[in-house]
């Protein structure tokens, strides 16, 4: 009888250790598909997918505003072009634009508008430009794929001249917006006989970086 009790308890040990190896292993298996589910959550963000160049564009056209020289605000390559200052500044906003993009679901172009910045010299208006920056791929790490594809309207009072998802009017009139004017400016550089940055390859002042 002893040896059959010493037996039962053995066998009721073993079939515990068993139950508890069975649990953590499950725990350990939750767990680990938990983390794989949110890592691949996080991958699938808009921000990830959508904008996967945001921080380089970003910082191709810091690279450009940081070369403007201070003191030549009011010259212009032509009659009909922009000034250095209006143009360089206008470039500098458009974090801005984007941020009202990301954050609203319209805008109206004849309605009342902020004041136009002034910078008393090119390292203001690049700190202008990082603050905005900040703002808005900040706005843009927390975009669902609901206000992704959600309509975005650009009005003229009652008439609607733009009705597009958002991301894709973000696309247009930011990123690519950015680059059209990063062109202009380069070119006004050059005429300035300021040394241009890389962007998207050498320049003629201005190798990249072997990685980047």
């Amino acid at each position: 009888m002893a040896k059959t009790s010493r037996r039962s308890r053995s066998s009721k040990k073993s079939t515990k250790s068993v139950k508890k190896s069975a649990k953590k292993s499950a725990k350990k298996s939750v767990r680990k598909s938990a983390a794989k589910s949110a890592s691949k959550s996080a991958s699938q963000r808009p921000i990830v997918l959508l904008f996967p160049d945001l921080e380089s564009e970003i910082a191709t056209t810091r690279r450009m505003l940081e070369r403007v020289p201070d003191g030549n605000d009011d010259w212009r390559p032509h009659a009909k072009s922009r000034t250095l200052g209006e143009l360089a500044t206008h470039l500098a906003q458009l974090p801005g634009f984007g941020l009202m993009m990301a954050s609203r679901d319209e805008f109206d172009a004849l309605g009342p508008r902020p004041p136009e910045p002034r910078f008393l010299s090119s390292e203001e208006r690049v700190r202008f430009f990082d603050e905005l920056s900040a703002q808005l791929k900040k706005v843009l790490q927390q975009m669902t794929w609901e206000q992704a594809n959600s309509s975005w309207k650009l009005k003229l009072g009652d008439r609607v001249f733009i009705d597009s998802p958002r991301a894709a009017v973000l696309r247009s009139a930011f990123v690519t917006h950015s680059a059209h004017h990063r062109a202009q400016l380069g070119v006004y550089l050059r005429m300035l006989d300021t040394p241009v940055p890389w962007s998207y390859g050498r320049t003629a002042d201005e190798e990249p970086p072997t990685v980047y």
